[in-house]
């Protein structure tokens, strides 16, 4: 059994342990963000039908994301307490953890293919699929959903090899999937002329390889935590607190195709199919922007759950305080971009003068608070990593549900003009981050700062 990886996460420099965990897991965000993206590219350029079919594979992109939301249930939430576990000293516990995220998991995955096979078009139609573009989505959406055990296992499983500090490892096996789908993509679509199907067979052939590499490594005898038969069931005393902790996330990634919907209905209704492009280009500015973000609060929750687990309150502080200036100085420097460069942010997804020009109007509205958001995402993946349940999930409602659709809804509604309305759209993104920001803050030093005592009286 190989103890040196895990025990690194116990000593050392924190700063050098926490760039050698965030490197690969930033690098995996990233490469991970590409499947869809290349996927979209061959599609676009499909002869004659590749735009109908661009936009019917988009309307896909909200069910997918709520695939992937399972998939953070058994990632942030099994691996963190599993992380605890090995700080405790207790490998069989999280070994106990691993096996019924493994069963977990793929329960899922058979439930939601089901669900995906039977209800696509009614759900697809439901998230903006129009009768012109919902034969594709269907047809994209139906081989996907085939391959959904393999998005559960993949992305849910590959936390537990970072938990134990194989950050490199599980960077691999993201690597695997994409250079896979990127080949694949060329041969199915462009070669045999598969079209969207070949899209869809890409992807879910390369989310296979990559559910084989994770599932491979933890039976192997490199792994410190190992799938075992006789873990393989579900102790909801076990389960249950995983899949606690794990609500946060998932709600924070199911509620996005939620929230598209309700920025480009009302977009559409006050600018148009000029705001709605906008909008588009602005949340693939945020998502790429924030990928960095989600990779160093990744590489820092085996860091703090195995030292909190531990009782070692110095490196716990040390690592969060650490999370905490990369975090501001990263979302400081996206700030920046986004109010003096905004025009060329946007030329990146667009050529479109007219849009790119309202798409750098709109992004110096919609980014105003990027400025403080890495403290948000410190702070709120801190109380992950400390197993807070009820905190993280309060903490996500709050910004999703709470405020950001509401705001949405309410803001256009103080303004007379079409292009105010427009603007109190975008208006609300910032808002309800800096609303956010304010409640998320102030209870997390209160509360951090109460933990670490309880946990140098205790160690």
């Amino acid at each position: 059994m190989n103890q040196r990886e895990t025990g690194d996460l116990g000593q050392g420099s924190v700063g050098k342990l926490l760039l050698r965990l965030a490197l690969p897991t930033i690098t995996a965000q990233l490469v991970n963000a590409l499947y869809n993206m290349v996927d979209r590219i061959y599609i676009g350029h499909i002869p004659v039908v590749g735009r109908t079919a661009l936009t019917g594979v988009g309307v896909c992109m909200s069910l997918i994301m709520i695939i992937s939301a399972f998939a953070a249930l058994t990632a942030m939430g099994g691996a963190t307490r599993a992380s605890i576990f090995l700080g405790r000293g207790d490998r069989a516990g999280a070994e106990k953890i691993l096996g019924n995220c493994v069963t977990g998991a793929v329960s899922a995955g058979l439930i939601l293919t089901v669900v995906f096979l039977i209800f696509s078009r009614p759900l697809l139609m439901a998230f903006g699929a129009s009768e012109e573009t919902i034969g594709y989505a269907v047809q994209y959406m139906k081989i996907y959903a085939l391959g959904t055990v393999f998005v559960e296992l993949a992305l849910g499983l590959n936390a537990f090899i970072t938990a134990q500090g194989f950050a490199s490892v599980a960077m691999v096996s993201v690597l695997i999937g994409a250079v896979a789908n990127m080949i694949l993509d060329a041969v199915l679509i462009l070669g045999l002329g598969m079209g969207v199907a070949g899209a869809a067979l890409a992807t879910i052939i390369s989310q296979g390889l990559s559910a084989l590499w994770v599932v491979r490594f933890l039976l192997g005898k490199k792994t410190g935590l190992r799938i075992r038969r006789e873990n393989l069931g579900l102790d909801w005393k076990l389960y249950g607190p995983c899949l606690a902790l794990g609500l946060s996330p998932f709600i924070m990634q199911s509620t996005e195709g939620v929230i598209s919907v309700c920025f480009n209905a009302s977009l559409q209704r006050y600018g148009g199919d000029l705001a709605v492009g906008a909008m588009a280009i602005l949340a693939s500015v945020m998502q790429f922007s924030m990928l960095p973000l989600q990779g160093l609060t990744q590489g820092a929750q085996p860091i703090i759950s195995y030292n909190f687990g531990a009782k070692n309150a110095r490196r716990v502080k040390s690592a969060f305080r650490l999370l905490l200036i990369c975090c501001l100085s990263y979302s400081a420097l996206l700030w920046l971009l986004a109010m003096v460069f905004p025009g060329t942010l946007a030329s990146i997804f667009a050529t479109d003068k007219t849009l790119i020009s309202y798409s750098a109007w709109a992004m110096r509205i919609y980014m105003a608070a990027s400025v403080i958001f890495g403290a948000q995402i410190a702070c709120q993946q801190t109380f992950i990593a400390l197993g807070n349940a009820k905190t993280s999930l309060f903490l996500a409602v709050l910004r999703k549900i709470i405020l950001l659709i509401p705001l949405i809804l309410i803001l256009p509604l103080l303004f007379r003009t079409g292009e105010e309305k427009a603007m109190a759209v975008f208006l609300a993104e910032p808002v309800a981050d800096t609303l956010a920001v304010l409640t998320t803050v102030c209870p997390f030093a209160c509360q951090f700062r109460k933990t670490m005592k309880d946990l140098e009286e205790t160690a």
